[in-house]
């Protein structure tokens, strides 16, 4: 008898420890101004999707950006190819934008200007920043069908993983390069 009120002792501290650190996640605010602290990265819904809730099918590639996980994964036309990649997400909930878009250019080495709202809350940002390590795109970019949106790169490796954009998805530019080179114009992206 006392083995099993042994067991039961051990389940209930189990699941108390599991809650308490579930309910701590869940109850942190993120808005992170200047990401040189040390923050936590949301590393608990990193995980392997299966594509079939949120595409019909695969033909064309697909895209799909986990803002909360903040994760994106990309399956090929032919499903032979998966990939699990960390990102950054826009700052605040008013910058992110959810939903179906595609990719709808491809620009290695791009340029970069700062939205009209981004040159309203940050005057001090240059009007342009060509190719090269100081451009926010990092190096590589996949212009979405929504306007000022991209998936891109990011030399400020410090990004990923936390809320940190201003409304684009960020990747280390060794990711994006790889998912540039598996994609295509006109592959399928949905940001949930």
């Amino acid at each position: 008898m006392s083995q099993s009120l042994t067991r039961r002792g051990f389940l209930a501290t189990s699941a108390a420890a599991v809650g308490t650190g579930v309910l701590a996640q869940e109850n942190s605010t993120e808005i992170e101004g200047d990401i040189s602290t040390q923050t936590p990265r949301n590393i608990s819904s990193f995980r392997s999707l299966d594509w079939r809730p949120y595409f019909d099918s695969t033909e064309g590639g697909a895209i799909l950006v986990d803002i909360r996980s903040r994760a994106l994964h990309f399956w090929s036309s032919d499903q032979s190819i998966y990939k699990l990649y960390p990102t950054s997400v826009p700052l605040t909930e008013d910058l992110t934008r959810r939903g179906n878009t595609e990719v709808v250019r491809k620009v290695e080495g791009p340029e970069w200007r700062p939205t009209p709202s981004m040159r309203e809350r940050n005057p001090e940002w240059p009007e342009y920043v060509g190719p090269g390590p100081d451009n926010p795109l990092g190096s590589h970019a996949l212009y979405l069908s929504w306007q000022y949106y991209r998936i891109h790169g990011t030399h400020d490796t410090r990004k990923i993983g936390r809320r940190s954009s201003n409304g684009c998805i960020g990747l280390y530019n060794e990711h994006i390069a790889e998912l540039f080179s598996l994609t295509q114009v006109g592959t399928r992206v949905l940001l949930i």
